[in-house]
């Protein structure tokens, strides 16, 4: 049928002859068939009915056949857009199915809690997130980078936007390869054509979200291509051939890709010193430090009596350390009080298996001397120490702790008798932002 139609167009050339006048018949260069002594009747030139339905068809078959190709930047954003949008919409969905389940749960007055929430630092844009906004921000955040650094934003969708680290790595090693082959064999154009219809491609490589933006980042140009022993064309990836330099920058970009890591959000510990008060062993928690849903909670709330019961009850250590594996899975967070020797009280927010060299990082970086060895004491006296990886769960400082801070001794006494001693123990922003615990 198209070879039919590709006949028409190069017999007949359809041009206007202004209004009211038919189109007609430029002279054909194919020469008359003749059979036997008659010659053949001359061709007439088709009907302007004919001549539109024949356009018409075969625009549609053009249309059907041919692929379409989004290579602009203003396609991917506007898909980009219509994602976001969805992805916005399907929160907000869910925030309002919580917000009504939620609503079985007795709420707590936001006054009244230890912190007002979970929050996240985008490490793309610095903004303060919650935990529904970050996901959603960070796509937004990547795709902005299109316009500083293209190969960065397809290294950073790669690795972000697909949660199969395996079908990332299967793409990431067919990709290499292909810039591998293409360095060795710079001047065969074989190795600089990808069919899109191949099937290790299919399966491997155009599944993974950022992977054809980053082909099109190393150069790759979308291109229909006649395919042999066919008669329609095929979309093609093509990289036009490279000089020494170029080449030299395609490995440097394989590597970029081969390093990648996923772009997270990363947890706001919320810093905040209090005033020393006897509240400091008191938490209340908002919804966001539990693994559970609102109904679990509410279930939570209702075994409460039972619990107390239970642990009344002899147990063996086995059962005890089941349970108690049990009741930290779920929490994700935990919020922890430091209580420094001055009385103040310093709070931040922690994973739930977070490690404990992290709590000891962060203790450090809120002392005017963090370079002093110290020590943190848990509940129940238990001494914790840096140097250990151990995760805060499994030291049982979930879902919340008061710890003790203390200075090491022999340090302490050393700096006492050379007459120094600092005035302050925690860092002036800290102390400018002082609270009173309610």
């Amino acid at each position: 049928m198209k070879k039919f139609f590709d006949d028409i167009k190069k017999d007949i050339k359809f041009k206007s002859a202004g209004p009211g006048k038919k189109l007609t018949e430029e002279t054909s260069s194919k020469p008359q068939v003749v059979q036997g002594s008659v010659s053949a009747k001359p061709r007439h030139a088709p009907t302007e009915g004919a001549q539109m339905a024949g356009a018409a068809a075969l625009a549609r078959i053009e249309q059907h056949q041919r692929p379409k190709v989004h290579t602009s930047q203003d396609a991917i954003r506007n898909q980009v857009k219509r994602e976001l949008e969805a992805e916005a919409a399907a929160v907000a969905e869910k925030e309002k199915a919580a917000m009504a389940e939620g609503s079985k749960v007795s709420v707590k007055d936001p006054a009244s809690l230890s912190v007002s929430g979970v929050y996240f630092t985008c490490p793309l844009t610095g903004a303060t997130l919650t935990k529904s906004e970050r996901e959603v921000h960070i796509k937004e955040a990547i795709f902005m980078r299109f316009e500083e650094d293209e190969v960065e934003a397809s290294v950073m969708m790669m690795h972000t936007f697909n949660k199969d680290k395996e079908k990332v790595k299967a793409a990431v090693d067919i990709i290499s390869k292909y810039v591998d082959n293409i360095c060795k064999n710079p001047t065969e154009e074989k190795y600089r054509k990808i069919k899109i219809s191949n099937k290790v491609f299919q399966e491997k490589v155009r599944c993974v979200e950022g992977s054809r933006e980053f082909l099109q980042a190393l150069g790759f140009q979308s291109t229909m291509l006649p395919v042999e022993g066919q008669e329609q064309e095929e979309e093609f990836l093509v990289l036009p051939e490279q000089n020494a330099d170029a080449l030299e920058l395609m490995k440097e970009r394989r590597d970029r890709l081969q390093r990648g890591e996923p772009v997270r959000a990363q947890l706001d510990r919320q810093p905040q010193a209090f005033r020393p008060s006897p509240n400091a062993t008191r938490f209340e928690l908002p919804p966001e430090f539990y693994n559970l849903t609102a109904e679990e909670l509410k279930r939570e709330q209702q075994q409460r009596s039972d619990l107390v019961e239970k642990n009344a009850m002899l147990r063996t250590k086995a059962m005890r350390e089941r349970e108690e594996q049990r009741e930290r899975r779920k929490y994700n967070y935990t919020l922890l009080r430091i209580r420094l020797p001055d009385g103040n009280l310093l709070q931040g927010t922690f994973y739930a298996w977070d490690r404990l060299p992290v709590l000891f990082r962060f203790v450090r970086e809120s002392l005017v001397d963090g370079w002093q060895p110290f020590e943190l004491i848990a509940p129940g006296g238990q001494k914790l120490k840096e140097t250990e990886e151990v995760a805060l769960a499994e030291c049982n400082l979930v879902p919340a702790a008061l710890l003790t801070f203390s200075w090491d001794a022999a340090v302490q006494a050393d700096i006492a008798a050379a007459g120094g001693k600092s005035p302050t123990l925690l860092k002036p922003e800290l102390l400018e932002t002082i609270q009173t615990l309610s």
